[in-house]
Formats: structure tokens, C-alpha cells, sequence
């Protein structure tokens, strides 16, 4: 099959749900058929999991050694072995500083691959941010890496489904933090990444949705600190001049019926909850975690590492395995 992109599926927290998640991809046909996935991970550990869980390897096992010399004849599902974990040592379940060294280096290695295009995309299984901050890693999750390294100045974190699009000016803050941290320039920058990754996505010009901060959108100035105002209605109208079909601030309470989701391509909205509240409701299985503005394609599932299911052959590959085949979408 020419023409199928490699994907780099990078393992995650050794601990958690990744392992197992990882090894279904590699045998799922549909992912197989829509690129070469490549597994940037430990052999050992995910050879412990599929023993554990009678779940099968790829027979393509790869040294770091020698990968960049194979990079560009690899066809067919692989491993890139780490080796850098002791996998006996392992405990499903619990934060090991190990681990999260571990679940740095991947990600580390795979977007200097993807930067050098020996990979077309980044598909990131789910890190533990506390084995992140033990291990001694100066970033508080694979957003601000990626960005960071990369050195972009916009970007953001939109979640994706059939059924609802969110995108989040703010995300990992305390709630408290939230109206400092709005600014129209954020707004806008969010409104035109949103724009353009739906275009790509959809087909056509996307209609966006921009929520308001506080109930009822402020009401007029009754609620807030009249954010709205001189915030978001700012940023609207910038958005507008610029040619994007956009309405708000709506008020969160309303923006997500069935009625205004029919009409809706993508909401823009002011914080973490306000968007990943509804479409985890409505598309927990299906949502797919995109980075916006980077040079490269990111993707991820939309759930967390799931330690209470790690190896035990529960974990739904449903989310990750939509993250993978809309990065394979996406670097075509």
C-alpha cells in the first residue's frame, strides 16, 4: 500500500493504559491500511503486556542504533526500542519517576523525527504529569513541549469528534486564573487555528461558536468583571474583519444543544471544563486530542492513562485509535 504515511505512536506512561493501547494499534487492520505505525516505546515492557494479555508483537523490533538508517525503508508496523526501562520493575498502576523519564524520551525522539520527516506524524499515548515533575521534566505536559520546542508562538489544544468540536483559549490553570489569563489576542489566534484546522477538516469554511466567560455571557455586564465586553466581543469582531464565521459570546449554559450543535462546526471556549465537560459527554469514546499551530501533526486520545485499568486487557482503544487515523488524515 504506497503512499501511507508513518505514524509515530509514542507508549506513554509505561504504567498505565498506553502498552496495552499500543499493541492493539500495531495489529488493527484499519490503522494498517492507513499508515505504518511505529511504536516509540520499550520492547520489553510491551512484550511483558502482550504476554500477560495474549496480545501479539510486530516482528520488526528496532534498535535506536540503527534507526536512522532504516527510517525510510521501514514499511510495515514497528517498534522502536528504547530499552531504557527495566521492565520487571514496572508496576501498572503507579507513578514511577522511571516511567516518566521514559515517556519524555519517546515523545522527545518523535518529534525530532517528525521535525527531520523521518515520521509524517505524532500520535502521543496518555503521560502522568506527576511521573513527569519526579522524573525532573520542565514541562507540565506534552503541549507545552511540543509548542515550547518548537518555538511557536500560537497555538492551542482543540478535541475533535463527528458529533462536537471544542477548542480552549486557557487549559491547565486553576479556574481562579482563568480571567487573567484572557486576553482578545489569545481569543482571536484561537478563532483562526479553530478556522483553519475545520477547513481542513470539514471541507469548507467552518462555522464557529465563541462562548462567553460567565453565565449568561455576562448578561450585559451584570455577572464578571465585564469580560465579555472587553475581551471577548473584542476578539469577535477582530475575527469577523478577517473574513471567519463566527457568532458570540453565547452563554455556556445554552451553546451546546442539539439544536445549536447542528449548526456549529467548532466552539471556542474560555477554559478547560467549559469544553471537555460536554464533549466528553457526548464523544468520550471517539474524541481525538489535536495540537493547533505546530509545524508538525499532533494527535492524541482524549482520556488520561487510566491506571485503574492498566494491563488488564480492559482499556478501549476506540479514542487512540481515531487519534491515529486522523494524524494519518492529516499528514497526507
Amino acid at each position: 500500500m504506497p503512499g501511507r504515511p508513518k505514524i509515530a505512536i509514542t507508549m506513554g506512561d509505561p504504567a498505565g493504559v498506553g502498552p496495552e493501547l499500543c499493541l492493539r494499534l500495531l495489529a488493527d487492520p484499519g490503522v494498517r491500511e492507513a499508515c505504518v505505525p511505529i511504536v516509540y516505546g520499550d520492547f520489553d515492557v510491551l512484550n511483558r503486556v502482550g504476554q500477560k494479555l495474549h496480545l501479539a508483537l510486530p516482528k520488526n523490533d528496532i534498535g535506536l542504533d540503527v534507526w536512522p538508517e532504516l527510517a525510510d525503508d521501514i514499511k510495515d508496523p514497528a517498534i522502536l526500542d528504547f530499552a531504557h526501562l527495566d521492565a520487571a520493575a514496572v508496576q501498572p498502576g503507579h507513578v514511577d519517576v522511571a516511567g516518566g523519564s521514559a515517556s519524555f524520551l519517546y515523545v522527545d525522539a518523535a518529534l525530532s523525527d517528525a521535525r527531520r520527516g523521518r515520521v509524517a506524524g505524532i500520535c502521543t499515548a496518555p503521560i502522568q504529569k506527576e511521573a513527569w515533575a519526579a522524573a525532573g521534566v520542565p514541562f507540565a505536559g506534552h503541549t507545552d513541549f511540543l509548542a515550547q520546542t518548537c518555538g511557536v508562538s500560537r497555538h492551542g489544544m482543540m478535541l475533535t469528534s463527528d458529533v462536537i468540536t471544542c477548542t480552549v483559549v486557557t487549559t491547565h490553570v486553576g479556574l481562579r486564573d482563568v480571567p487573567d489569563l484572557l486576553t482578545s489576542e489569545k481569543i482571536v489566534d484561537a478563532i483562526e487555528l479553530t478556522a483553519e484546522t475545520m477547513q481542513k477538516l470539514r471541507g469548507h469554511k467552518p462555522r464557529l461558536v465563541v462562548l462567553g466567560l460567565n453565565p449568561h455571557a455576562g448578561e450585559g455586564g451584570l455577572f464578571g468583571a465585564g469580560e465579555e465586553e472587553s475581551i471577548i466581543i473584542p476578539a469577535i469582531e477582530t475575527a469577523l474583519q478577517r473574513g471567519i464565521t463566527v457568532e458570540g459570546p453565547v452563554p455556556p449554559d445554552t451553546a451546546f444543544l442539539k439544536s445549536r450543535r447542528e449548526t456549529t462546526d467548532a466552539y471556542v471556549c474560555m477554559y478547560h471544563d467549559q469544553g471537555l465537560i460536554p464533549l466528553k459527554a457526548l464523544a468520550f469514546d471517539s474524541a481525538v486530542n489535536l495540537t493547533l499551530g505546530l509545524p508538525v501533526v499532533r494527535t492524541s486520545p482524549d482520556h488520561g492513562t487510566a491506571y485503574d485499568r492498566a494491563w488488564q486487557g480492559t482499556a478501549d482503544p476506540s479514542s487512540f485509535r481515531a487519534a491515529v487515523l486522523l494524524a494519518a488524515r492529516l499528514a497526507m
